[in-house]
This record gives structure tokens, sequence and C-alpha cells, in this order.
């Protein structure tokens, strides 16, 4: 296979697979989602899933967020790690929302990447999810099944954001991001992984 008959190939098995891409974070709107995004890094999304519902019934909001300290938002989600760095900066963009945004969480990339704690990544995963702009969210996931099936040889998630970026259509980007996420954590794992019996490095 060139490599644009296997661009091909991944994209239709992916969607075979995954027709159906659920947001894996549970969120009710723009702002859950931006706070579930950033209580991810580094911690599973299960994790994350069972942390906010303490987190959001006291406060889903940057109005009540800020009514809470840094130490009290610290006690809820430290089974999340990095509660330090994490609780300062979900009390830091929900006053930067409230004083700069009217309390809304901002539509663009330049704005979200303004707000403390939030990086590329994050903001990439919110104007796609949440507003549905096309973009390109690349995770440890995605940066490792990129290089394994030969799509980047990125040595890192900016390079192979370009790269998947230039290879797939711009209005498959939404959904393929989390296609692949979801395809890296069923079929093709970073340790313990037969070529032979995935569905895409078997084929390829």
């Amino acid at each position: 296979m060139n490599k644009k008959e296997r661009v091909a190939f991944i994209a239709e098995t992916l969607e075979l697979l995954f027709p159906e891409t659920p947001v894996p974070l549970d969120h009710r709107d723009a702002y859950t989602l931006l706070i579930a995004v950033l209580l991810s890094a580094q911690c599973t999304d299960e994790r994350v899933n069972q942390i906010t519902p303490s987190l959001f019934a006291k406060a889903d909001n940057p109005y009540d967020m800020v009514k809470l300290s840094v130490e009290e938002i610290r006690e809820i989600i430290k089974p999340c790690g990095l509660s330090p760095m994490k609780s300062k900066g979900i009390y830091g963009l929900s006053q930067i929302i409230i004083e700069k945004h009217n309390g809304k969480v901002p539509e663009s990339f330049e704005a979200l990447e303004a707000l403390p704690a939030v990086g590329h990544k994050t903001a990439s995963v919110v104007m796609s999810q949440a507003f549905g702009h096309p973009a390109f969210p690349v995770d440890t996931h995605i940066h490792r099944l990129a290089q394994r099936w030969k799509l980047s040889s990125g040595k890192n998630v900016e390079q192979t954001e370009k790269d998947l970026k230039r290879l797939f259509p711009k209005e498959t980007w939404n959904k393929l991001h989390l296609q692949i996420i979801f395809f890296g954590r069923k079929y093709c794992p970073a340790r313990g992984h037969k070529a032979e019996d995935c569905p895409i490095c078997g084929q390829i």
C-alpha cells in the first residue's frame, strides 16, 4: 500500500468500527467540558468522569467556581493527579472567563490558549467537541498510532498534528481524532500489541 491507499484504508476501517463517536468526557456545556479536559491531563477519562460530578455539584459554571477556594477545588480533584497545578488553573481560568468573556467560554484558539493551564490540545478539544470547529487534538494515543501507521514521523504532537491535518480532509477531523483514540484503546495498545491481530496494523 502506498501512503494514499493507507490513509484511505485507515479512514474506512475506523468508520466501519466506530461509526458513532460519543465524547468520552461527561459534560453539559463548553465550560464543564473545558474543566473535564483540563483534569484529564495524565489521568484517565474514567477517573475524570468519577470526579467531575462532585465538582460540578458545587460549581458547574465560572461564577460558582470562584466562590470555592483553590484548596477546596484541589481537595475534590486530588484523585486526578497534578491537583495543585490543576486547581490553580481552574480557579484562574474561571476568573478570566468572568472578567474578560462575560462568563462564557471563548470560542477561539487564541483566547482559549491564553487561559491558565490551557494548552493547544485542550483548546483543540473544546473547539471541536463543544463548538464544532474543525480541530485535530493530538494526544499520546494519536501520536503513537500516527507513527505506528507511518502517517507521521513527528518527534512531537505538534508535528504529528500538522501531518495528520495534511493527510485527512478537514471535515473528518473532529470525528477522526475520537475514532483513533477509541481504536487505540481497543485494538492498538502501547504494550502487548500483536500487529497480526490488529485490524489496521495487520493489513498495512
